[in-house]
């Protein structure tokens, strides 16, 4: 569980510092001061981390869980819709090309066995 919790804090955490990196990295010591935050959230002694998801994270969390299993229900249902969609474009574009190679090798083979049908009939006698 400590692990659980060191480890949702830190996404967390980088997930924000992500976009904010670029607006405060400029201060002095910025670099320094994140360091020690990593820290302080993975020791044992300070258990940092524990301390950030208890008081923020979980209530947060708890309070929208209704929301966030509605979200991951929508997310189902339009993920299993968009793999049918793609999966139906692709087997369309598949058809497509088949039925055009075939087409095309089509028009070669019927001028092909044309040229040797009227070979073949020219070498035939004539009959009255």
């Amino acid at each position: 569980v400590r692990w659980m919790m060191y480890w949702i804090v830190f996404a967390l955490f980088m997930t924000t510092e992500t976009f904010t990196d670029l607006l405060i990295s400029w201060l002095p010591f910025y670099y320094e001061v994140k360091m020690a935050f990593v820290i302080w959230l993975l020791s044992p002694y300070t258990r940092g981390a524990s301390l950030l998801y208890r008081r923020f994270v979980h209530p947060t969390l708890a309070r929208r869980e209704k929301d966030i299993d509605a979200f991951l229900v929508r997310a189902r249902e339009r993920s299993y819709e968009t793999a049918l969609h793609f999966g139906k474009r692709g087997l369309n574009l598949a058809a497509t090309a088949a039925v055009q190679a075939a087409t095309k090798s089509q028009g070669a083979l019927a001028g092909r066995l044309r040229s040797f049908s009227m070979h073949d009939l020219r070498s035939l006698p004539e009959q009255a």
